[in-house]
């Protein structure tokens, strides 16, 4: 049997980390991983504790980081999200904690973050909610980014809630102000009574898709039903936070909704329709699917629904 050649620095018993994380990579790419080659190099990066850009230079994989590494990728060749392997998500300028028990932050949720800082910076001292925040993306991007908002974070599930509160503490620790945390249903009529009428920003990442719709198996597997699907037709809810959202929000004040692909209609239709909406837009993400809505409320109370009349883009 012919030995895999060794780099002299590392010894016998190590093994060059470009040759482990070729390796691996071929076996992630065998199970159908579309960035097999990427994942290789992180699940390599977090076993040798070195960025990814610097695994050319790290010492090779002794034996135990070897058994450590390779049992890693026989996970993902499972299916188990790459996250909860490192324990870690980023998040635009964040890298959160995440595991079993939490939605998994996506790279598309980072347009709406996006959306509703841009919103939040208009104002001096901003008012933001986050509803739905599971391990606390948003909200925490948003008190990243905007230091001087004052920021509310909602869920429900106590197991998210652990989450959340590990990441806002984290944040703390690294010097962001402090984001308060709720532990509430967003769909209770009551929610947030103290706030009506003072929010400048209200976001939301809801579960959206529609019961019975086939999702991978990351997420089928390892991501919390209730995070994930929205009823049967994804909308569940999504109407009592757009009907909560109104009357939280000032005059004026904007609202930034994630949705399925699917609702690139449906969406601006019931934002259209509420009648204390105004500005209604669709957003699209870089592969040029719906993904979420915004508005503003109305400072005139409602109006008659004349038709639907909203605009789509990219920003």
């Amino acid at each position: 049997m012919t030995s895999l050649p060794r780099h002299p620095s590392e010894g016998a018993e190590r093994e060059r980390a470009t040759l482990a994380v070729a390796r691996a990579a071929r076996a992630l790419a065998a199970a159908g991983l579309e960035s097999a080659r990427a994942e290789a190099e992180l699940l390599a990066a977090y076993v040798l504790d070195v960025p990814r850009g610097r695994l050319a230079l790290a010492d090779g994989f002794d034996a135990c980081q070897r058994e450590r590494f390779a049992a890693l990728v026989a996970r993902r060749v499972d299916r188990e999200p790459l996250q909860h392997l490192t324990g870690r998500a980023g998040f635009r300028h964040l890298e959160l904690s995440v595991g079993p028990g939490v939605f998994v932050p996506r790279p598309e949720t980072e347009l709406l973050a996006g959306w509703g800082v841009d919103r939040a910076r208009r104002r001096p001292a901003p008012l933001v909610v986050d509803l739905c925040s599971g391990s606390g993306a948003i909200a925490l991007a948003v008190a990243q980014e905007v230091p001087g908002a004052r920021v509310v974070a909602v869920e429900r599930s106590p197991a998210a809630l652990a989450w959340l509160r590990r990441n806002a503490a984290a944040r703390v620790a690294a010097g962001d102000r402090p984001v308060e945390v709720v532990a509430a249903d967003v769909t209770d009529p009551r929610l947030l009574a103290g706030l009506v009428g003072q929010v400048d920003v209200l976001l939301c990442n809801p579960p959206y898709v529609p019961r019975g719709v086939a999702v991978p198996p990351e997420v089928a597997g390892h991501d919390p039903d209730e995070a994930i699907f929205g009823g049967a037709d994804g909308l569940d809810v999504i109407r009592p936070v757009l009907a909560r959202a109104a009357a939280l929000l000032r005059p004026g004040g904007a609202l930034g909704v994630e949705h399925d692909d699917t609702h690139g209609a449906a969406v601006p239709a019931l934002l259209a329709a509420d009648g204390r909406y105004a500005e209604v837009a669709e957003h699209r993400d870089l592969a040029g699917r719906a993904r979420f809505a915004t508005a503003s409320r109305r400072g005139d109370g409602p109006r008659p629904d004349t038709g639907l009349a909203w605009q789509t883009g990219y920003s």
